[in-house]
């Protein structure tokens, strides 16, 4: 993980005080930037977004999804915790915390909306982000290229319908056609744009692939913080008269992203999964695509709502609440491996 990834709470906290105070100093300005929509998609937003996401795309290699197979349990676990267990808990907790015990100090017009952004955040299982953790915990390589792979597929035809259910329980307006439209822009086009490009560059060779990676991912990264402080740009008079909101909306986040790591993580311990693919199995379970999420959360509900803010929220927890999930999964290592003796010896051995 480079620098600039390492600390990234840091930017996107200095991205919110920015963002808040060019708000201030140039509304009209960001009045503008904000009407400027075609379809309910704002363009300048979109264009940030496909600048974030495709660099990220372009790292996934479609072909390992033929080496799943070789940790089936490992991708048993991470499936039902993204797709069965993740959106519905979120769902669940927004409906509790958001709904109900902190509803008194939220505005209310936007305790639904802010309820719709965390639901969005939790449907989006991560993507590249989970090639830096799995790394840092020296998780399998494949495991995890094969996993990422197919959680992209699975978007395609999974989000839309997750997130369209999820929000109609939640009682929720869902504008299917804007949902669809989402789907398509964020990601399907750039699945297929990115696809075609990595193959591009490969065929040119392994060193062009390289150097486009190098010098697209600090564009990636500068694309996601110019979307934030236009964010918070376009909501800081919200967020100056009720700071607290941002600390509240933290609140579910941080319980979803401990609880199914903690379960992933059990589940694979209980199946007799390998702890080198367990550790990166957590991680996936709990980390999240934040970028489909802010694009999704904008797109359905506009720039200026409460769920454009939650999943900005989950951007600005996401860096150092998954590190800490790192450091468990590490230092709990003999204890995962503590009911094989075997491993458990081996693990003695060279601590």
């Amino acid at each position: 993980m480079s620098a600039f990834e390492r600390y990234l709470s840091l930017w996107v906290v200095l991205c919110i005080v920015v963002g808040i105070s060019l708000g201030h100093l140039m509304p009209g300005f960001f009045v503008a930037v904000s009407g400027a929509e075609i379809a309910k998609v704002n363009l300048p937003i979109a264009v940030l977004i496909w600048l974030m996401i495709i660099p990220m795309l372009l790292k996934i290699d479609f072909t390992a999804m033929r080496k799943v197979t070789e940790h089936a349990r490992g991708v048993g676990v991470t499936l039902f915790i993204n797709w069965a267990v993740k959106p519905f808990s979120m769902a669940l907790l927004g409906t509790l915390l958001i709904g109900h015990v902190f509803a008194p100090m939220l505005p209310a017009d936007q305790i639904q909306s802010y309820i719709a952004g965390l639901i969005l955040l939790a449907a989006a299982p991560c993507t590249a982000m989970v090639f830096v953790w799995s790394n840092l915990v020296g998780g399998e390589p494949h495991y995890t290229l094969g996993q990422v792979a197919l959680n992209d597929v699975l978007m395609v035809f999974l989000f839309a319908p997750l997130v369209g259910l999820l929000l109609g329980v939640a009682s929720i307006t869902v504008p299917w056609e804007t949902l669809l439209l989402s789907v398509a822009l964020y990601i399907v086009a750039p699945v297929i744009i990115a696809q075609v490009w990595r193959r591009a560059l490969l065929n040119i060779g392994s060193a062009a692939f390289t150097r486009a990676l190098s010098r697209l991912q600090p564009l990636s990264l500068i694309a996601l913080l110019a979307t934030l402080i236009l964010l918070f740009a376009f909501q800081g008079e919200q967020i100056v008269a009720q700071p607290a909101v941002i600390a509240i909306l933290a609140v579910p986040i941080l319980i979803q992203v401990y609880f199914n790591a903690g379960l992933a993580y059990w589940l694979s311990r209980r199946f007799g999964v390998a702890w080198c693919v367990a550790a990166p199995a957590a991680l996936i379970g709990a980390s999240n695509f934040f970028e489909l999420a802010v694009a999704a959360a904008i797109s359905l509900f506009g720039v200026n709502s409460g769920a454009a803010l939650a999943t900005v929220v989950g951007v600005l927890v996401e860096v150092p609440v998954m590190l800490s999930v790192v450091k468990i999964v590490q230092m709990s290592r003999g204890w995962y491996e503590s009911r094989d003796p075997d491993k458990a010896k081996s693990v003695e051995i060279h601590s």
